[in-house]
């Protein structure tokens, strides 16, 4: 792999790691339009290096929202511990409750399943399927319920959702976005709660496929470069989301697999 490929990678990880459009669809369709996958040394450097760039948007991530996972992390303590009821103590066991089915059931899918999925025809589908969804679900859901006061019963839909995330093409935070939505959390708020619920499953999947690890040059590349541009494509989301929609991820989402069809019937 070279520093330009890990450069470009790490830039589309950042940029659809973190926006609803899949950023597993990205890394496996781009290197296929530029005939890079025709390259063995290719294929050798890429195996776990998809998930370093995700480890860069995590680091992304956590660095975003520190402040708020030390005030997660410290309310959840205090509640198991203390005995004392916050909304972060709260927050905090929602998620890793949450997180539990998306973790056990993704797990057992990348073990059996493998690269099953991930053929062009396939994510072009999951692309378009679930930016139509998203569209249609995101204009007409109602935007009444805040980061603060989501229920149990909305973050752990919002957690088991993730299980679909595991077709390429769906995005986590697509599908997590939409299940959201539907039960009509605003926008910023489904947005920032997807996230957080990312970081365990993240931060596991790094831990898993540490082995595969090629600490070189591109490596670094790519990982700072999902780093710093995820930094920026959250602080762009959280404001967009403010007044925008996700109409625009959606119409996207629909071109893109238009695309990929295309480029598979024409060859």
């Amino acid at each position: 792999m070279t520093i330009i490929q890990a450069l470009i990678l790490g830039i589309i990880q950042g940029l659809t790691e973190l926006l609803p459009i899949s950023s597993s669809a990205h890394l496996s369709i781009i290197p296929w339009m530029f005939g890079w996958t025709n390259s063995d040394i290719f294929k050798i450097n890429f195996e776990g290096f998809d998930v370093a760039l995700h480890f860069g948007t995590l680091l992304a991530i956590v660095i975003f929202f520190f402040k708020d996972w030390l005030k997660l992390i410290e309310g959840g303590y205090k509640q198991v511990v203390k005995k004392e009821k916050t909304f972060e103590g709260k927050m905090f066991w929602y998620l890793v409750i949450a997180t539990i089915p998306g973790g056990i059931i993704g797990l057992i899918l990348d073990k059996f399943a493998g690269n099953v999925l991930e053929t062009p025809i396939i994510i072009a589908i999951a692309l378009i399927i679930m930016g139509i969804v998203l569209y249609i679900v995101d204009k007409k859901a109602k935007s009444n319920i805040k980061y603060e006061n989501m229920t149990f019963k909305q973050t752990f839909l919002i957690g088991f959702s993730q299980c679909l995330a595991f077709i390429p093409g769906v995005s986590r935070s697509g599908i997590t976005m939409t299940t959201g939505r539907l039960m009509g959390i605003e926008r910023e708020s489904v947005a920032k709660y997807s996230f957080l619920l990312s970081t365990p499953i993240v931060f596991a999947a790094t831990v898993l496929k540490f082995k595969d690890f090629v600490f070189n040059i591109p490596f670094f590349i790519g990982v700072f470069a999902s780093f710093l541009v995820g930094i920026f494509v959250i602080k762009f989301l959280l404001e967009y989301l403010k007044k925008g929609s996700f109409k625009i991820f959606a119409i996207y989402r629909v071109i893109f697999g238009i695309v990929i069809i295309a480029k598979c019937i024409i060859g």
